[in-house]
């Protein structure tokens, strides 16, 4: 038996089944350990199916995930498990039937191990997941269960969702890859909504590989797998500031600046890439807009549970009644010009890389962190993957965000993947 198979990554975890070195059994009670051994100070999941998963395993359908345990977040519906959406109004919800990329998984083999934990509604109240390289510190979110999962080796891969920057600031903080894709790649039939113009379905695994192999069943989009893919040139690369830049902290830009100079010497060629002005409203724009449409996806909630609702998602629903519709459809105007505006600003780079988040995880359990990094790109739909491989003064890790143009993930996959390879 391959020692530590929980801490294999997803792609060779398929190999290992496929070629008989390891039985599916053999990988679902590793994986069963390593949550034994942390779950108690990790505090990743909200539900572990052992029984469910071990009759899977035992006879997983032939297909790519045969045999590998993957965990979902709790935002997304399971027909034979719990699904609470972070909230104590639906901890006995049992949805009627699998969300699309539940079953999509399912079909391909997967062993659907548990829910994992997200914030409530995947906003921003969190829910009880600790960093795994810190257990003082946050691991993000809305995606905090899935991200301390993977990086805590109790699966090779998560589900994650990203309104704003659930998947990508999470996989910072905890040290993981988090591919957002372009908006509507994947699908969202049977997640609970949050802002339905901006609600991403993603991935957390431990390579770029990986996610977008896993990408590729879930959205029936081969080209995302790139496991055979070759670059027949090195990157080139456009170094982003943002307008945002002076909310990271000293030492992330210190960091960034550091993996452009390393990426340069690997042989990639590396541009400064400025934003035009209207980047930096663009963030407020869609602060704006998700609070607009948490007003009607959070409605009933608010109305027939408002004991049930934390303070803090009943201060943006309000501020959502408060956002006239002119204002809102004047917001998606900007983030549909900054789609389209993006492909001539990035002249001839491949890619994008700019912070996943400020800073290395905060201190504290109260909070996920900020999301000023992530706003633009998730409002202009536009793919993005954190890719790991930095340290911060505190030891925790520190990620590069890697964007690129809509539509053009199976390039942003490759460029993130020769990132990875040449950061570490």
């Amino acid at each position: 038996m391959t020692e530590n198979p929980n801490r294999l990554s997803l792609i060779d975890t398929a190999k290992a089944i496929s070629s008989g070195a390891l039985a599916p059994q053999e990988i679902l009670q590793s994986c069963l350990d390593r949550i034994s051994e942390r779950e108690d100070g990790v505090g990743a999941w909200m539900h572990i199916d052992t029984d469910g998963a071990s009759s899977v395993a035992r006879n997983p359908p032939a297909g790519p995930l045969s045999g590998i345990p993957i965990g979902v977040k709790d935002l997304i519906d399971t027909v034979d498990m719990p699904t609470g959406y972070g909230s104590s109004i639906y901890t006995d919800h049992r949805p009627a039937q699998d969300a699309a990329c539940v079953s999509l998984m399912r079909n391909a083999g997967a062993v659907v191990l548990g829910k994992t934990v997200s914030t409530e509604f995947a906003y921003f109240q969190p829910g009880k997941t600790a960093n795994p390289h810190d257990l003082n510190r946050t691991p993000g979110g809305s995606s905090s269960g899935s991200a301390a999962a993977v990086a805590d080796y109790h699966v090779p891969a998560a589900l994650g969702t990203q309104t704003a920057g659930s998947i990508i600031r999470p996989a910072s903080f905890c040290g993981v890859v988090g591919y957002k894709p372009t908006y509507g790649y994947l699908p969202l039939t049977g997640i609970r909504p949050l802002a339905p113009s901006m609600d991403h379905l993603g991935v957390l695994t431990r390579t770029v590989a990986d996610a977008g192999f896993l990408a590729s069943i879930l959205g029936r989009r081969p080209t995302l797998d790139i496991r055979s893919s070759t670059n027949d040139s090195l990157p080139k690369i456009g170094f982003c500031q943002t307008r945002q830049w002076h909310h990271a902290d000293a030492t992330t830009q210190s960091l960034l600046s550091y993996a452009a100079t390393k990426l340069g010497k690997a042989g990639a060629t590396l541009r400064d890439i400025a934003l035009p002005l209207s980047f930096e409203t663009l963030a407020d724009a869609h602060g704006l807009a998700m609070d607009y449409e948490v007003s009607f996806t959070g409605l009933f909630d608010v109305t027939n549970h408002p004991d049930k609702v934390s303070a803090k998602f009943r201060e943006r629903f309000d501020a959502g009644q408060k956002v006239s519709s002119s204002d809102y459809d004047a917001a998606l105007s900007m983030a549909a010009r900054a789609r389209v505006e993006l492909r001539s600003i990035m002249g001839d780079c491949d890619v994008l890389i700019c912070p996943s988040a400020p800073g290395e995880a905060p201190l504290g359990l109260e909070a996920t962190g900020d999301p000023v990094f992530n706003r633009i790109w998730t409002f202009a739909g536009v793919p993005c993957i954190n890719v790991p491989g930095l340290t911060g003064p505190n030891g925790m890790p520190v990620g590069v965000q890697v964007v690129g143009r809509f539509g053009d993930d199976a390039r942003v996959l490759k460029v993130a993947a020769w990132i990875q390879e040449n950061l570490i």
